[in-house]
């Protein structure tokens, strides 16, 4: 099965036409943050977005920061900062979380040397988790830092009106790619 997780309106056209139309199964998340947060031209007509491929939203060569759904703006919102500093990093939306596009994620963190993964899902057992575990496997002597996670709590997502204590959020972000710039 594979799942989707888009990160702005124009990716969820693209990836839920390419949902649709494959003939496996796949759990499509939807982010209802992302269409309350973002406004954007959607192409009109046919506009698929393969899935299981990864997409590098920004270039850059110091850190790689790999998020995906409501979690790339914040993301993006820290690499905008930090490129204020003089750091250029390498903006990763993985799209579809099932297939990983590991090849991606692994030539990013071999040109950087370091990652950041941001999820809003719990620290505990996320799927930030995986992806580090698989970069300890495949690029260990690429990383010059231990791999940071910005994640959600070990606890139950709250309701709405408070999710902003529990999402991670741009300081926080910052705060992880400054930590593995210094390392």
């Amino acid at each position: 099965m594979k799942v989707v997780v888009p990160s702005t309106p124009a990716e969820a056209k693209g990836l839920l036409l390419a949902s649709i139309r494959d003939p496996d199964p796949v759990l499509f998340l939807e982010p209802a943050k992302i269409y309350r947060a973002i406004k954007e031209e959607v192409p009109e007509g046919e506009y698929i977005i393969p899935l299981g491929e990864a997409r590098v939203v920004l270039e850059g060569k110091d850190v790689t920061l790999i998020a995906w759904g409501a979690m790339l703006h914040p993301t993006l919102k820290a690499a905008d900062r930090m490129a204020e500093k003089g750091v250029e990093a390498e903006v990763i939306d993985l799209r579809t979380l099932s297939p990983i596009d590991s090849a991606a994620i692994l030539r990013s963190v071999e040109k950087t040397g370091r990652a950041v993964i941001v999820h809003e899902a719990p620290r505990t057992c996320g799927l930030g988790a995986e992806i580090a575990a698989r970069l300890c496997e495949e690029a260990l002597l690429s990383l010059e830092a231990p791999i940071l996670r910005v994640t959600g709590f070990d606890t139950p997502i709250p309701l709405p009106k408070t999710e902003k204590y529990y999402l991670p959020d741009v300081d926080q972000i910052v705060e992880a790619i400054e930590q593995v710039l210094g390392f």
